[in-house]
């Protein structure tokens, strides 16, 4: 059920989500150098990596550790990157992962590889077991501001109580915090 809801969900915001793509695919290229799209390595299910895809925001030189651990991070965006960060445009690619499966539209966010301490909680918590998600519980109750206990916290609630309108309040709360700029630091 939740597999045939994301494929639902990923044909509207394919064609919801085209033009606003196109435009901010061709910002990024025309705002900075290096290639269009920054392909991540992620944990994802089972604690397996994958590579996902999101809009270049920071400059290429930036190191590959997550935002919160640059002591300046705004030196390291590119002209645009603070906009489509704020407005949550740089993570339009990852809609490519719903199609492999990879992830599903709404999930515990897929840990960067070399977040430890995220990774061995989540595991010690079956979290690990999950599908990553575009968006998750712990992203709507703090999102950037959360400790890794934190969100591990709201993971395992996640896990315990999913289901088709738990994910459907959590899509409503996303677009909700969405436009409001809720929650984003970076």
């Amino acid at each position: 059920m939740k597999r045939l809801f994301d494929i639902t969900l990923l044909f509207f915001a394919t064609i919801f989500f085209f033009l606003p793509f196109l435009i901010t695919g061709l910002l990024v290229k025309l705002t900075s150098k290096g290639p269009i799209l920054y392909w991540s390595n992620r944990v994802g299910k089972d604690n397996e990596i994958f590579k996902m895809p999101k809009f270049r925001s920071m400059k290429i030189d930036t190191p590959a550790v997550a935002t919160h651990l640059l002591q300046n991070p705004d030196i390291y965006l590119t002209p645009i990157g603070n906009f489509i960060r704020k407005t949550s445009l740089d993570e339009l690619p990852q809609l490519w992962c719903l199609w492999k499966n990879q992830m599903s539209v709404v999930g515990p966010r897929p840990a960067l590889y070399n977040q430890y301490d995220l990774i061995e909680l989540r595991t010690q918590k079956n979290v690990h077991k999950l599908l990553p998600g575009i968006t998750g519980w712990a992203q709507v109750n703090g999102r950037d501001e959360l400790s890794i206990e934190e969100k591990v916290k709201f993971d395992v609630e996640y896990l315990d109580k999913k289901s088709l309108w738990f994910d459907i309040k959590i899509i409503i709360i996303t677009i909700l915090k969405v436009i409001k700029l809720d929650g984003i630091k970076h």
